[in-house]
């Protein structure tokens, strides 16, 4: 729930407010927000419009007023104009007991812009096609990883996240056909 005194949105790509239930990006106004960033004004000007902080999250706010955070709008994967959010393939991967860790992360492809590649680190043995066969029974088939990397573990930043940067420079950049 949002704090007193401060006003949580969602809104979509053009600027307007979306109501509940819509997914797009979530946005902040109020007295304790930050005014800007110290003599960045280009980067002040991209993230405070209007009033509002773009946080670069993606949510929605249930039935009941809580906010659903549902992943970061640069890890969001557009294939041929689908928006496809990490997030829901990491959390499928996650239900199958073989799997310790996944992170799934957009792929140059030629033709569709992006297509999801998953990594994934095992507790127990299994082929990467009966993991794809295991996302196949709860996603929808574009938003299947097109490839899965069995990795021993996955690499953490600093603060201990899974390093999605290091990921992606693993992958060739020419883009995927």
């Amino acid at each position: 729930m949002p704090l007193p005194g401060q006003d949580v949105a969602i809104m979509d790509d053009s600027g307007r407010l979306l109501p509940r239930g819509e997914v797009g990006e979530v946005v902040v106004r109020g007295p304790n927000v930050m005014r800007g960033y110290l003599n960045r004004p280009a980067d002040t000007a991209k993230t405070i419009v209007d009033g509002w902080l773009h946080t670069g999250d993606v949510g929605r706010f249930d039935e009941d007023g809580y906010l659903v955070l549902v992943d970061r709008i640069k890890d969001m994967i557009i294939r041929g104009g689908e928006n496809i959010y990490p997030s829901e393939i990491e959390a499928v991967l996650y239900r199958n007991p073989a799997v310790a860790e996944a992170a799934v992360i957009g792929a140059a492809h030629q033709i569709l812009g992006e297509v999801p590649v998953a990594f994934v680190s095992l507790r127990a043995e299994v082929d990467s096609g009966d993991l794809l066969d295991f996302c196949g029974a709860s996603l929808a088939k574009y938003k299947l990883p097109t490839e899965i990397h069995v990795v021993p573990r996955l690499p953490r930043n600093p603060v201990g996240k899974i390093d999605k940067p290091a990921l992606r420079a693993q992958l060739p950049s020419s883009g995927l056909t």
